[in-house]
């Protein structure tokens, strides 16, 4: 799972490395941004570069991976820390 991950990541950046001075962009800004918060950042830069119907679809798909990944780690801590019946 980390290592897909980290591919995600670094494709996310490489995109961003090249496709940011097609738009007048700042190119290290936004690599190492993609680096750091992924599709995150990828969908902030398509709304920004005017794509923001691609944009504004990553930008809530990965909000919505993000909250439903917290809340099934609320739930498993919930279970796993329930006091028994006894």
């Amino acid at each position: 799972m980390r290592i897909t991950g980290l591919f995600v990541s670094l494709a996310v950046a490489i995109f961003l490395w090249f496709d940011a001075p097609k738009h007048h962009k700042d190119k290290w800004l936004w690599a190492i941004l993609g680096v750091l918060f992924s599709t995150i950042v990828l969908g902030i830069y398509l709304i920004k570069t005017e794509r923001q119907g691609l944009g504004w679809t990553i930008l809530i798909l990965t909000i919505l991976f993000y909250l439903m990944l917290i809340v099934s780690v609320l739930i498993g801590l919930v279970l796993f820390y329930q006091v028994s019946p006894s």
